[in-house]
This record gives structure tokens, C-alpha cells and sequence, in this order.
């Protein structure tokens, strides 16, 4: 979305041709031709910064300052006089106004960058009080745009609130984290919570040269190069007004990432073959499941360019750090796997989540999907298997039974005040029983797993200690 601009000046000439700058710029711009005109434009239009002359007829500048504040004291106002007083410089300060520029202005580009200072420090301060409504109320503002997310997870909800308060911004947002850890789902979910009139467009960067990378986003001329026997736009155009997700944004070729960096500092690009820079307003949401801190660090990676990116920042913890997840993914997944193949939901057995919590999940939660989709396939009645789950996680597992029984070996020695001494068969049974049992959380099919042996052969084993 564009920002929205009020020019209040009684010189028709130059605000003319400020307003046509602008409006080349990209921002939206309505005008004024004196005070009280331009408090009229301000209540209908509500612009997100004001330029007033100081000297009007009808209202001046000073009453505009004082009018506008009182209406809004949070919209910034820029004087722009050719008095160049100090002493009215200081007055229009003190009524409200936070920068002074004096006629003529002869870098037009100062103009533009005092707008993209004024927008940078407005939607801080936008974000903070947004941040603290949030974390006060402890809760999410838009829960709606979250509903594809299925999470109970502290971090995850923290990353939400997060991104609520950051959602108004223009700001690029950087996305990190493990494959499968859902990082296009918050893309979304940013898209939504921002309230963009524009498309949410993705495009995956990885594999791409910078002819294809700059010709996807930015299109091309005719003629561009063999081939291009006519004009094409890029995604950037289908994105106007709306959010751009490039993911996999660690894979970029460095030519590719200085147009992006160009792209994220002036909003501004080229299309292949053409010199005329076109502009965008779509919002970046930029993703890569890489460590690109640590790559711009052993210059992999643009460092200017991570840096750029690092205004918003979010890594999604993978799926062996929030456990608590699995029963809730676990049943999503078993309802969207038995719509699919038109099958009754199915009762999972009791040992399946802390089974599945002992897994590290290198797939994360795109694995664990497969999982239940294969296992669904799989079904025809009764309690799901959960044998298509041990043979998906196969040697993985292993991996961490093996640690578990190291721990059961190291603990198989029993002392008998300064005497060691082996265990009898009935002991050793007993210990192995109750470490299994403390590293399974209770779980006696977990248990039973780690032991190799069947639940109810375990279960038997607990009852005749029992009696």
C-alpha cells in the first residue's frame, strides 16, 4: 500500500510539481491551496504525512501545525517555507511540525528521503505500541490468520504476537528455520494480518541464474534477449499492492542478491532490457532454512544485504523442540489423512505420541505429515498401526534407543556399600524395566519399544512383579 501524502502550499507551480514527484515516486498525493482546504483534505483523507507552506492566505502554516496536531498528534507534519527564519523554524517545532525544509528545493531526493526517514520512524513507534498492546493482553489480536498454523507451543505464539506487531510495517520480514517447519505458513499469515489489497505471491529462488531470477520478478522488454519476442511482467506486478514470499533466499547468486538489496532499499527495479526503473510497493517476506548470518560472515552472502534484512527477524523452532505439538499435529493430520482417502478418522494407539516424541524429526512437521498420510493409506479398521511409523523412522530411531541402552549398561552394576557386583537375572530384569519405563515418561508401549519385547509381554513382566 502506498503511503498517503498532503501538500499544502498557496504557489500552484510548486506544488505541482512536488505532488508530480511524488506521484512519480510511488506514493499517493492529494493538495491543498491553503490552511484551511488543507485541514478539510486531512479529516477526509487522513494522509500519513502532511507538507505545509508557512505563509497562506485564509489559515497559515502555523495554524495548520496547531489544527492538525490537535486532530492527530501522532501524523507527522514537514514545513516546507521559503522564509528559512530561525525564529519560525522554532515556532512551527514547538507547535508540532518535525523537520523544516527551505524553498527552492534543488535535490529533489532530499524531499524523498526525509519521507522515508519520517515513514521508517512513524511505524516504529507503530510497531512498539502495537508490541506492548500485544504482550499486555497476552493474547492475539487476528487469531483468524493463524488458523492454518496448528501449534500450543510458547515460542510459536510469541513468534505470533511477533509478527501482529510488525504485520503494519513495510519492512521486509526474514523468515528462518529447518525444512518443513512451516515457514511459507507465517509468510501467509503476515499477508493476512496486514490487511493488503494486493495477492500473497511465493516463488521459490533456489536453482535460480540471475537471468531467471531477475526475468521472474522483474519480467523483461521485447527483445530482451533471444527469445523474449515480447513483453512479460514479472511476479512483482502481480504482487502490487500486496506480499511477495521469496523463499530459499540463501541459495541467490550474488548479482542476484544486489538487485534484491537495490530492491529491499529503494523499491525500485529494473526489467531485463530495459534503463526505466519501475517501482513496487509489495511487501518482502524473504525465507531460507540456511544460516545466513554465518554465511555472511564467511562472505557467502552479502553482508549488506543480511543486514538489510535483519529489521524483522524470525526463526520457527523445529518440531523436536516443541513436543507438546505432536498430540495436536497428530490429530490434524489423522482428520486431513482420512478426508483424503475417504476413510473413518481412526484411533491412534496410546504409545504413538511418545513414541513420536522420541524422534528428532529432521523433516519436521512436513515428515511428520508424511508419516500420518502413508500410515492412513495403510489403514482399513480398528486402532492404527503403529508399525508404518516404526519402518518411516527405521535406524533414526535406533540411533536414540542405542543411547538409551548405553545409559540402561552404565546403570546395570549395583553396589553394596564399598562392594560392586552383578546383578541376578530377576535384578537386572527389574532395572531395565524401570529405566525403560523413566526414559519412555511412564509409557509402558515405549517401554516396550526400547526393551524389544511386545507391550502386553512387558505388561505381563509389571504384573507378575506385582504379586
Amino acid at each position: 500500500m502506498s503511503s498517503k501524502l498532503l501538500i499544502i502550499d498557496d504557489e500552484s507551480d510548486f506544488r505541482e510539481s512536488i505532488a508530480l514527484y511524488l506521484l512519480d515516486a510511488g506514493f499517493t498525493v492529494f493538495e491543498a491551496s491553503n490552511g484551511r482546504e488543507g485541514i478539510e483534505v486531512f479529516e477526509r483523507e487522513r494522509p500519513d504525512i502532511v507538507f505545509t507552506d508557512l505563509r497562506m492566505p485564509i489559515m497559515d502554516g502555523f495554524e495548520v501545525i496547531s489544527g492538525i496536531t490537535a486532530l492527530s498528534p501522532d501524523t507527522p507534519i514537514i514545513v516546507i517555507s521559503g522564509t528559512g527564519l530561525v525564529k519560525e523554524a522554532i515556532h512551527a517545532m514547538r507547535l508540532g511540525a518535525i523537520d523544516y525544509i527551505i524553498k527552492p528545493i534543488l535535490v529533489m531526493d532530499e524531499l524523498r528521503l526525509a519521507i522515508k526517514r519520517v515513514l521508517r520512524e512513524s511505524s516504529l513507534l507503530m510497531e512498539i505500541d502495537l508490541l506492548k498492546d500485544t504482550l499486555l493482553s497476552g493474547r492475539l489480536r487476528h487469531p483468524e490468520a493463524f488458523t492454518a498454523i496448528t501449534t500450543q507451543c510458547p515460542g510459536m505464539i510469541d513468534i505470533m504476537m511477533y509478527l501482529e506487531a510488525i504485520s503494519i510495517t513495510a519492512q521486509p520480514v526474514l523468515v528462518t528455520g529447518e525444512t518443513g517447519t512451516g515457514k511459507d505458513l507465517l509468510a501467509q499469515a503476515v499477508h493476512k494480518i496486514s490487511g493488503r489489497k494486493g495477492n500473497f505471491v511465493a516463488v521459490n529462488v533456489a536453482g535460480l541464474d540471475d537471468q531467471m531470477f531477475s526475468d521472474t520478478l522483474f519480467g523483461h522488454v521485447k527483445g530482451a534477449f533471444s527469445g523474449a519476442d515480447q513483453r512479460r511482467e514479472g511476479l512483482l506486478v502481480q504482487a502490487a499492492q500486496g506480499t511477495i514470499f521469496l523463499d530459499e533466499i540463501g541459495d541467490l547468486c550474488e548479482t542476484s542478491q544486489i538487485k534484491l538489496l537495490r530492491l529491499l532499499q529503494e523499491g525500485e527495479y529494473y526489467p531485463l532490457g530495459s534503463d526505466v526503473t519501475k517501482r513496487t510497493d509489495a511487501r518482502m517476506v524473504i525465507a531460507t532454512h540456511r544460516d545466513i548470518r554465518g554465511m555472511a560472515k564467511e562472505g557467502t552472502f552479502r553482508s549488506d544485504l543480511y543486514y538489510r534484512l535483519c529489521a524483522h527477524q524470525i526463526k520457527i523452532p523445529p518440531l523436536r523442540e516443541r513436543n507438546d505439538d505432536i498430540p495436536l499435529l497428530l490429530d490434524c493430520f489423522l482428520k486431513d489423512a482420512a478426508e483424503a482417502f475417504g476413510k473413518k478418522k481412526p484411533t491412534p494407539p496410546p504409545e504413538l505420541c511418545s513414541y513420536l516424541s522420541l524422534y528428532d524429526f529432521p523433516g519436521n512437521v512436513r515428515e511428520m505429515k508424511a508419516m500420518v498420510f502413508d500410515s492412513m493409506a495403510r489403514y482399513d479398521h480398528g486402532i492404527l498401526s503403529i508399525e508404518s511409523f516404526r519402518e518411516a523412522i527405521g535406524s533414526e530411531f535406533m540411533v536414540a534407543k542405542a543411547a538409551v541402552n548405553s545409559t540402561l549398561k552404565r546403570s546395570i552394576i549395583l553396589r553394596e556399600g564399598e562392594i560392586e557386583r552383578m546383578p541376578t537375572l530377576d535384578e537386572a530384569e527389574v532395572i531395565l524395566i524401570e529405566q525403560a519405563l523413566e526414559q519412555g515418561g511412564g509409557n509402558q508401549g515405549v517401554a516396550a519399544l526400547y526393551l524389544g519385547i511386545s507391550r502386553n509381554a512387558l505388561n505381563k513382566k509389571i504384573i507378575r512383579r506385582r504379586t
